[in-house]
């Protein structure tokens, strides 16, 4: 998306803005200079785009790059190393290598001291990234699980301090491994400070959300909006004490920030820099679709969200060049691919792929995954997808009706039945999800579950073990950096004990947040048991990607079998590629020789690690993967 300048601003004239921005902070040294000359220009449009209405647009920039100035000038030594490491070695997050685990502390270590305890385990499983779930203060009771923040720079203190979260960054950077934290980036919880002073009209605040006095604005943003948490309430509003209304998206206790409000760009912008500051290398950035609003519309995915994203990406290249950004966005597919570059979210979820391995698994029919790899996988340079099998939140169908009906399938249809099947209530289903959020006047519903309980190991389904591995491998195989849910490699069950903890009875997506299953750890190599067999399989999976460089990147080359079980594509090398062969089905398939005839016969299959005649074709296993180094056939 292109910077152009509004029509009645003067050019930028970066001598006077840097003149002004260092009577305020001292010279720059060399590096902060380039950077700072290198990135003005973009930040000084971006600005003047999204806040050029405003009078004060060049005075609220002025402060922005000051924070920037003065946060650099503070930036840890060896967090300096770290930027300059990375500026060597730009697209480090592309490597075969790379691979992520998330957890909540809480339930896997305790603490964040006790994190520190199993470090060993996370470079034995080779983990290079680490996504702690939301750790910053929050209310009591249900906060969203954590994603009602109260304070961006302090811990919750059952968790431990930020002096913790500092040192907990840098041991896992001295062991490899980036940390990767949630950043709140649409709402804050209504105990922030921002929020308290807003309601009571703290005139530096009160502009930081959205409140209106009776219902005139609310009804009509509501026209256009749609409800996210119905069972929590009603629209995108909800009431103050004092009758007044306050802009409410997600739960009634996350107020949406006014981002066209330049101070609030500030504040988070200061947010940004304190966390990059403790040695964070990677935001995820939470419900970027919703930042911007403006009447009449949905509210969500607007240009002007792509804008705020990308200034704050100008800012961070600025004055901590080494973090990334993660979107987290779950809309359509066209727009989820919109928010990924490297000047906005250099990395992402990829949500399409994760809700379309359950779908192919649930139907044994892998079209639409096969279809979403042809037509929606590819990236920018410079970008990378997260590829995963679940998360700690939902499985949304978030597939585009017009795909689906290319293919015969009608769209509202196949959705309740996914959300049926993984539920347990369609006749034969391996699977045992929880709903979450059910929507009786719309029939919309998510489902949540950790992958064994979905998979079929809890029902003990015969395939559930080899579903579990075979998501997997197709997370593993797709490029861009894999990421586990830790506990799951174990083969971990849903936790049904959320429903008589009072603070997260009222939300099943607890189902599928266990504690750390100590027992099924202790048994990881033991092959008698179900945790030693999936740990062993999916650690078998893990040594063939990290030796594997055509796995790196996103490049990806759609391979066509007549079988409609079969998931088939290729990741291209420089002399050898690997042909990826999944079946979701059922029963074993054989891929014909006449299949595989463009390619050399001499092949290898890299899990198993044996040779494969391909004269012969070649045999898939019911829930089964090869990985085969080919060549073509010269």
């Amino acid at each position: 998306m292109g910077v152009t300048p509004h029509a009645a601003h003067p050019a930028l004239d970066p001598h006077a803005v840097r003149a002004r921005v260092q009577a305020r902070t001292g010279p720059f040294d060399a590096d902060f200079a380039a950077r700072f000359s290198e990135h003005l220009p973009t930040l000084h449009g971006l600005f003047q785009r999204i806040y050029g209405e405003r009078e004060d647009w060049q005075d609220a920039l002025d402060e922005v790059l000051v924070l920037a100035a003065e946060s650099w000038q503070q930036r840890p030594a060896p967090l300096k190393a770290l930027d300059a490491a990375r500026a060597e070695d730009p697209d480090w997050f592309t490597s075969a290598r790379m691979l992520g685990g998330v957890c909540y502390v809480d339930r896997y270590a305790g603490t964040l001291r006790g994190m520190h305890e199993h470090i060993g385990y996370f470079q034995e499983l080779g983990l290079t990234y680490l996504h702690l779930m939301p750790l910053f203060a929050a209310p009591e009771g249900n906060n969203d699980g954590g994603y009602a923040v109260s304070s961006y720079r302090q811990v919750d203190p059952r968790l431990g301090t930020m002096e913790d979260l500092a040192e907990l960054a840098a041991a896992l950077r001295e062991a490899g491994i980036s940390l990767v934290v949630d950043f709140i980036f649409n709402h804050t919880s209504d105990e922030h400070e921002w929020a308290r002073k807003a309601v009571a009209g703290d005139p530096e605040h009160e502009d930081f959300y959205l409140i209106f006095e009776d219902r005139a604005m609310p009804d009509a943003y509501e026209r256009t909006t749609r409800e996210i948490f119905p069972d929590d309430h009603r629209g995108s509003f909800v009431q103050l004490e004092d009758d007044r209304w306050i802009w409410s998206t997600f739960y009634h206790f996350q107020w949406d920030l006014n981002y066209a409000n330049p101070a609030v760009f500030r504040a988070m912008a200061g947010e940004m820099l304190f966390l990059a500051a403790q040695g964070v290398e990677v935001l995820r950035m939470d419900a970027v679709a919703f930042i911007w609003k403006r009447l009449g519309t949905a509210c969500e995915s607007l240009p002007e969200a792509h804008l705020l994203l990308q200034a704050f990406n100008a800012v961070l290249r600025i004055a901590a060049p080494s973090l990334l950004f993660k979107s987290e966005a779950i809309v359509h597919p066209d727009e989820v691919i919109e928010y990924i570059s490297p000047g906005e979210c250099q990395i992402s979820y990829n949500p399409l792929q994760m809700a379309l391995t359950w779908e192919a698994l649930a139907t044994r029919d892998a079209r639409l995954l096969n279809q979403a790899l042809e037509r929606r996988h590819a990236l920018p340079a410079g970008t990378a997808w997260v590829n995963y099998v679940r998360s700690h939140d939902d499985i949304g169908w978030t597939f585009a009706d017009e795909d689906a009906a290319e293919l015969g399938i009608d769209g509202y249809a196949h959705r309740r039945f996914l959300n049926d099947f993984y539920v347990g209530r369609t006749v034969g289903s391996f699977a045992r999800g929880a709903a979450f959020q059910e929507n009786p006047r719309t029939g919309d519903a998510r489902v949540a579950g950790t992958t064994a309980s979905l998979a079929g190991i809890e029902k003990g389904d015969a395939g559930g073990e080899d579903r579990v591995v075979l998501a997997h491998a197709i997370a593993l195989s797709t490029g861009g950096i894999p990421l586990i849910y830790l506990g799951d490699e174990v083969a971990q069950m849903n936790d049904y004990g959320y429903r008589n903890r009072p603070a997260e009875a009222e939300d099943s997506r607890w189902v599928g947040r266990p504690h750390r299953p100590a027992e099924a750890y202790a048994v990881r190599e033991d092959e008698r048991t179900v945790a030693g067999r999936v740990h062993q399989r999916l650690r078998r999976l893990l040594a063939v990607r990290r030796d594997a460089p055509q796995l790196a990147g996103n490049d990806l080359v759609p391979f066509h079998v007549p079988h409609r079980c079969v998931i088939g594509f290729q990741r291209p090398g420089e002399v050898t590629s690997i042909l990826v062969l999944a079946n979701v089905g059922d029963e074993g398939v054989h891929v014909d020789p006449v299949t595989l005839s463009g390619l050399d016969p001499q092949a290898r299959e890299l899990i198993a690690d044996v040779e494969v005649d391909l004269r012969e074709g070649a045999a898939i296993p019911a829930h089964g993967v090869l990985w085969l180094e080919v060549r073509p056939r010269g």
